[in-house]
């Protein structure tokens, strides 16, 4: 796995708890994953070749920009699956239910129209070669604030580790929009 420059910054120690570093004057966010919307897909038939080879999703910083605020200011990093052209339209409906979890595709399609000039070399992940019959389709990242968090370069940020995401008592289908 291939580590960037802003994860090696970010990336000074590892705590089981956050209790001695909280301060009163701290803000949280809580970021919407990709592991509910990959429920979601796998539920719906949407194949999922990186789960079936047992690598992780490519992930690319791409030439997209946040909007800033403050001193933050970044790119958007995506995780990038690769999807069957029959299932790319039920890959987006069965996300786009999801929009505080994590929500529909930036972007179906040629990775140079956001900015990623070799889609075999991802950022963080595991390159995902496309087969003849797949389309290479781009989710926003959990990666995007720690992207963020390198750029503007404050004093303590405290992020999650990979995979050790918020747990809630919450299921995936009390999240779809509408419902």
């Amino acid at each position: 796995m291939k580590r960037s420059t802003c994860w090696e910054l970010l990336q000074s120690s590892e705590v089981d708890s956050v209790r001695e570093l909280w301060r009163d004057d701290f803000v949280a966010f809580l970021l919407g994953c990709s592991f509910s919307a990959e429920e979601r897909l796998l539920a719906a038939g949407v194949r999922l070749r990186h789960l079936e080879t047992g690598g992780n999703v490519p992930m690319f910083r791409t030439s997209l920009r946040c909007r800033p605020v403050g001193r933050f200011h970044g790119p958007v990093v995506v995780s990038m699956r690769a999807i069957r052209r029959s299932e790319v339209e039920r890959a987006i409906a069965v996300t786009a239910e999801l929009p505080f979890a994590h929500g529909a595709p930036l972007h179906v399609g040629d990775p140079a129209e956001i900015g990623i000039t070799d889609p075999s070399t991802p950022d963080w992940g595991d390159p995902m070669p496309l087969e003849a019959d797949e389309v290479p389709v781009f989710w926003a990242c959990g990666v995007t604030p720690q992207a963020v968090l390198a750029e503007a370069r404050p004093e303590l940020a405290i992020t999650h580790a990979p995979g050790y995401m918020f747990l809630t008592d919450l299921r995936v289908a009390d999240l779809v929009a509408g419902r």
